[in-house]
């Protein structure tokens, strides 16, 4: 209790409480020095008990020292070589005192404020660029002062406020600055430019020897018993990774899902995880050429290939509809683009959302609106309808109607049951060949005269 009341005293009266050997240096110096310091210490009132700790929680703030003067021997650090010297000393003091003591906290705080003034002080010339290309990368400082950040780098803390750091734009890759020169890794965004697609193996492992036991992405010697590194796997690529490069980071591994229907995430490497997540939402995948079975099991696969035929059907109704392009109708499936250009590629987020039933949902409420444009709203698009030749008679047809068929050759409607019960044979189209005969039937004749 003694010291505490000691060490308040001390920062009240801003004296430095990482000076040990004050006392012998006080009266080391002469008179005229001394006495104001024993004067204003005289002055000071005794704190009273109950506010004595939220005191000393200010204080432990910082709010009433001054935290930019010489940790030893000055008495004040006003310029950037100063603070080198105040800064580099206060590490040496927060080393020499007892850890987890009061002292060494106020020394961390100290050295806190101390690199803070030597940021603000520091000289604009020595700034980092806002802009850096390394490897394909293009990094920019980030001006955020979180410090829930992990550089991807050395796997070390980024502390914002006293550190600068850079984000990939493409990739996201996270580093400190004095990190960005050792980083040997490529953008992963690059690759997904240049190779779009998945690996559709079930996790190919080769074994830890055809990498002659080398991490596969920073060749570091790993072992699978943790000596000198862990190796760890990733199940996408089936490769071995250091925990530098592996973070047990959880991914859906595509090979899984358009194989075995399996959405249950996986550990990755990191360098699997940012490719997977930037190929996340690219319609990649051609299921009927992969997997054709899966529509045999997955009916909610069934039921979206269907809605997807439909608004292809649909689609040639609002690009000659002056009123659809103005509603921008089309811009309704702007988030998955290719729904609106064929019916056999898929994304790997468009599986996500089939499994959980959101793509279901979506897909029915936007061929509900375009098909009330269509057949209710739209004048235009209505008087574009079909009336079946087979038997002439019902309401007014359209290619995308659940009871209707549509020729293949012709695009002529027919009611279902109509065209099956004609043994499945197009009247539009028999009329067409028989008109093509009688014309080449009438230009022989013509030639043979």
């Amino acid at each position: 209790m003694e010291y505490d009341e000691k060490l308040a005293r001390f920062r009240q009266a801003h004296l430095n409480p990482f000076n040990k050997q004050l006392g012998p240096r006080r009266h080391e110096q002469g008179a005229a020095e001394e006495a104001p310091d024993v004067a204003s210490e005289e002055a000071l009132p005794e704190p009273p008990p109950e506010d004595f700790h939220c005191a000393e929680r200010v204080m432990d703030l910082g709010l009433s020292e001054d935290h930019f003067s010489r940790p030893v021997g000055l008495f004040l650090a006003s310029d950037i070589q100063q603070l080198r010297q105040a800064i580099e000393q206060c590490k040496q003091v927060i080393l020499e005192l007892p850890e987890h003591s009061e002292r060494q906290k106020d020394a961390v705080v100290r050295l806190i404020h101390l690199r803070l003034k030597f940021q603000e002080l520091k000289d604009p010339n020595e700034d980092e660029p806002n802009i850096r290309v390394l490897l394909e990368h293009r990094f920019y400082k980030e001006k955020s002062k979180s410090v829930k950040q992990t550089c991807d780098k050395c796997n070390a803390i980024i502390w914002g406020l006293i550190q600068t750091w850079y984000t990939c734009t493409g990739c996201y890759y996270r580093c400190h600055s004095k990190c960005l020169n050792l980083i040997s890794k490529p953008c992963v965004r690059s690759k997904v430019s240049h190779q779009a697609e998945y690996e559709l193996n079930i996790c190919p492992e080769a074994g830890l020897d055809s990498q002659d036991y080398r991490c596969a992405e920073c060749r570091a010697s790993i072992s699978l018993r943790g000596v000198p590194n862990e190796a760890r796997q990733c199940d996408y690529t089936g490769q071995y990774y250091c925990s530098h490069c592996h973070w047990n980071d959880l991914a859906v591994i595509p090979a899984r899902v358009v194989h075995n229907w399996d959405f249950e995430p996986r550990k990755v490497s990191r360098c699997s995880m940012r490719y997977l997540a930037l190929m996340v939402s690219r319609p990649v995948l051609r299921l009927r050429a992969i997997n054709p079975l899966l529509f045999n099991y997955v009916e909610e696969l069934v039921e979206i290939r269907k809605l997807r035929q439909d608004i292809l059907l649909m689609k040639p109704y609002f690009v000659t509809c002056k009123e659809a392009m103005e509603a921008r109708l089309l811009l309704q499936l702007q988030d998955r683009q290719h729904f609106v250009e064929n019916d056999e590629m898929y994304s790997i987020q468009d599986l996500l959302d089939a499994h959980t039933g959101r793509l279901g949902c979506s897909l029915t409420e936007t061929h509900t609106l375009f098909a009330k444009h269509i057949k209710l709203d739209c004048e235009r698009c209505q008087a574009k309808g079909f009336v079946c030749e087979l038997c002439r008679e019902g309401d007014v047809l359209f290619p995308f109607d659940s009871h209707t068929s549509v020729c293949s050759d012709c695009s002529a409607v027919f009611h279902r049951d109509c065209y099956y019960d004609n043994s499945t044979t197009c009247p539009k189209c028999a009329r067409l060949t028989l008109r093509k005969q009688s014309l080449f039937q009438e230009r022989g004749t013509d030639v043979d005269a």
